[in-house]
């Protein structure tokens, strides 16, 4: 007799091996969308060395034809080989070069001379220097919903290098990043329809194997996806946030005692479940308020506050302003991907961004 099983008990099966982390990512990441995505291709002959003040939003980069060195600001340089995938979660200030003692320029100089219309509208070519080495220099800048930004890339350090040489993934994934490139430089219809998705799939690829790669090294929920148990907590809150969990029910969920789950979650996601589900409530509300079309009191049902007041105090608490300004000042950023938004920490250490005069920062 041939067993047969399926998808469902094939992943129940998995559950204790971590499948359930791999779940809650899914979850995350869903909500960790790219509202757009623009690309660029550089073609960099030696000596160069470029400097980025850096992005709002996320920044993926890729070589062929050679390595190069990276320097995030405040960090030592480091060398990424050809095919190398590398993701500046929050597009920090960094530079680019064939040696690292080399004086930089800055890149935005050559992207103003090569740019079509608005940063955003068109992907970017151009190439500069002569002689060698040579590379062609691949990226991505997306441009992450808040939920994501203050979720999930807060969370990371701020360069994340998957090697080429490490994984057997990452050749694949160069590859995908080449494409998504090209892809866009076509600029057919949908291009920009196209560009984000396939940035959201580049993005996903790249944090598992990234975090397939570091597991318990995060702080916060990410560590806490390695542990089957604490995992399938995690499931719970984020795919039903207006529930009314309790210390009881979600140690139900985990399959532990109260006590034991407490102390464990503490262990590894560093708040307490309580806090977690606060946190979690109120990030997906900045998301729903920046993006607007809903009342205030809306969001505060969809996510479970007992009323308009308790949810205004505890937003207000957390992020430093109301939820009504809150929103009404992230949507007149709209439209402004390169203004400067200084993030404000939360009550429990989240962290909201805050719309600010723009500062033009457009360097992919």
């Amino acid at each position: 007799m041939v067993a047969i099983r399926t998808v469902a008990a094939y992943n129940h099966g998995r559950t204790e091996q971590g499948a359930g982390a791999v779940d809650v990512l899914s979850d995350v990441l869903a909500e960790c969308r790219a509202d757009r995505a623009v690309t660029a291709r550089f073609g960099l002959a030696g000596p160069f060395a470029l400097a980025s003040l850096g992005v709002e939003g996320a920044l993926i980069r890729m070589s062929t034809g050679g390595g190069y060195w990276i320097r995030v600001d405040g960090e030592a340089p480091r060398w990424i080989g050809p095919r190398d995938l590398v993701l500046l979660p929050l597009g920090s200030a960094h530079t680019v070069s064939s040696d690292p003692s080399l004086p930089s320029q800055p890149i935005a100089a050559l992207i103003a001379r090569h740019a079509v219309g608005e940063h955003g509208d068109a992907p970017l070519v151009f190439e500069t220097g002569s002689g060698e080495p040579r590379i062609e220099l691949f990226s991505a800048h997306l441009w992450l919903s808040a939920y994501g930004r203050d979720t999930v890339m807060r969370l990371l350090p701020p360069l994340i290098h998957v090697a080429d040489a490490a994984s057997p993934s990452v050749g694949p994934l160069a590859a995908m990043m080449q494409t998504l490139v090209d892809e866009t430089l076509a600029q057919q219809p949908g291009w920009k329809l196209s560009a984000a998705r396939m940035a959201d799939l580049l993005l996903v690829h790249v944090l598992r194997a990234h975090l397939a790669r570091t597991g318990m090294q995060h702080a916060g929920w990410l560590r806490g996806l390695t542990d089957p148990s604490i995992a399938r907590a995690l499931m719970a809150i984020h795919r039903a946030p207006d529930q009314p969990w309790t210390l009881d029910s979600l140690a139900r969920e985990a399959g532990m005692s109260r006590t034991r789950f407490a102390a464990r979650f503490r262990e590894r996601v560093d708040v307490s479940p309580v806090q977690y589900l606060a946190t979690h409530r109120l990030t997906l509300a900045a998301d729903r308020l920046a993006q607007g079309g809903q009342r205030v009191s809306e969001v505060a049902r969809q996510l479970g506050f007992t009323s308009d007041k308790v949810f205004a105090r505890a937003f207000t608490r957390w992020a430093g302003v109301t939820p009504g300004a809150y929103g009404t000042g992230q949507r007149k950023a709209e439209g402004r991907p390169g203004a400067d938004r200084p993030a404000v920490a939360g009550r429990q250490g989240a962290q909201v961004a805050v719309a600010q005069p723009p500062a033009a920062k457009m360097s992919p």
